[in-house]
């Protein structure tokens, strides 16, 4: 891993995902399986990142279209609000150890996030994490910008919108894809597996 030096950086910006928000998709599988009456690894095999998916990233399609898009895939009449619980079962904690490197951090430069996400995930985690997403100064939202990484055009939105170089925004994502879509367009990127990088690159930092 290639460590930032000290004053390189003036903005931090955090994917949210296994980054700060820790996600288990077995979990979703496994409530949507017990309304179904069948096995969560037959609804994983079924599920796929499809153009559906992508659009309800991005905000083209509203949660009911994208839940009504599973039922046909995925072959299981549940109804909105039990895809929904499902769906939010994700969200299983924090990452261990990201809110006193986020709150140590946000003392010395200003924090953004950029997530791909969607409209039930967002009401529901802008509630039950309110806590630590509130050291972000500005929160983007690929559902509300109608963009979504690792496009090239994702990147630039939300560079522009912060307001400083690309190469002075050092970016955290636990998605290779979307470091190497955010090193094309000039951020410096960590390449999060473990709390362990995000901690090493704010010592390397001195924040």
């Amino acid at each position: 891993m290639n460590l930032p030096a000290p004053s390189s950086v003036d903005v931090l910006l955090f994917d949210l995902g296994r980054v700060v928000l820790d996600i288990n998709f077995d979990s979703v599988m496994a409530n949507w399986a017990g309304h179904a009456g069948c096995a969560p690894a037959d609804l994983a095999r079924r599920f796929v990142v499809d153009n559906s998916f992508k659009h309800h990233e991005t905000g083209r399609i509203d949660d009911a279209a994208f839940f009504a898009g599973l039922r046909q895939s995925l072959g299981i009449g549940l109804t909105d609000a039990q895809f929904l619980e499902g769906w939010n079962a994700i969200f299983s904690g924090e990452m261990p150890g990201i809110a006193p490197l986020l709150a140590g951090a946000a003392q010395r430069l200003p924090l953004y996030a950029f997530s791909n996400t969607n409209p039930a995930h967002v009401a529901h985690f802008s509630e039950a994490y309110a806590g630590v997403l509130g050291h972000f100064r500005e929160i983007f939202l690929s559902s509300s910008i109608g963009l979504r990484k690792p496009d090239a055009e994702a990147y630039d939105h939300v560079v522009k919108a912060i307001g400083v170089p690309a190469s002075r925004i050092l970016f955290f994502d636990d998605s290779a894809a979307n470091i190497e879509g955010a090193r094309a367009r000039g951020l410096c990127a960590i390449h999060v597996t473990s709390m362990d990088d995000v901690a090493r690159a704010l010592t390397a930092l001195e924040v």
